[in-house]
């Protein structure tokens, strides 16, 4: 269609028709316009999680087992004599600095203090010139003493102190014992005693009497 022609059909149109198509054109144009724009790329706005660290610990899936508590009883030369709680895992060295640590003249070579310590158990730290709880090797519990056996309810300290394995400070436990609480009633009451265990007794009991 030539331009000649164009103008012809437009001039043969009425002010309102020349309107209308003005008007449809730009609503033509708007619409092709708006198109255009819904159709360009948007940007995403990317928002960051939270950070693993920022939130609350995780909570632990187990309790803790309770700790395993050792009953032991200190005895001997150490500074405070007594029965103490331990942790598992604990040893002899441990006992003997709960205690007070050990009084001078304290027999230590003779202890293992890298032992560990056991639930019910006794750690007799010995003093100079006295011997343990352990039977010494070549000594009889059975072993008659000069004059027979030995009255705990009535030996002297110094007397006691000729027993096996009772040494000076056991037997002033002896009498101490005797005195606060009356005559022994059997030998093996004398595991009451502080510093006397098991085979203390089993090696001085045919050694005394009551």
């Amino acid at each position: 269609m030539s331009e000649g022609s164009i103008r012809e059909r437009l001039s043969a149109l009425s002010r309102a028709e020349l309107i209308g198509l003005v008007a449809l054109l730009g609503l033509t144009l708007g619409g092709a316009g708006l198109w255009y724009v819904r159709s360009l790329p948007k940007p995403v706005a990317v928002t960051a999680g939270p950070s693993a660290s920022s939130g609350p610990a995780p909570a632990a899936s187990s309790s803790p087992s309770p700790a395993v508590v050792l009953l032991v009883d200190v005895a001997g030369w150490v500074r405070h004599p007594g029965v103490y709680e331990f942790e598992e895992g604990a040893r002899v060295i441990d006992a003997i600095d709960a205690a007070g640590g050990a009084r001078t003249g304290a027999l230590l070579e003779s202890l293992n203090l890298a032992a560990p310590l056991t639930d019910g158990s006794q750690i007799l730290v010995p003093k100079e010139g006295e011997q343990g709880t352990e039977p010494v090797a070549g000594a009889s519990g059975s072993g008659a003493l000069p004059g027979g056996p030995i009255n705990v309810n009535t030996a002297s300290a110094t007397e006691l102190e000729a027993l096996p394995g009772v040494g000076e400070v056991i037997a002033q436990a002896i009498v101490d014992y005797r005195t606060e609480n009356g005559p022994f009633a059997t030998v093996d009451q004398l595991l009451d005693v502080s510093g006397i265990g098991d085979a203390t007794l089993e090696n001085i009991r045919d050694l005394v009497t009551v």
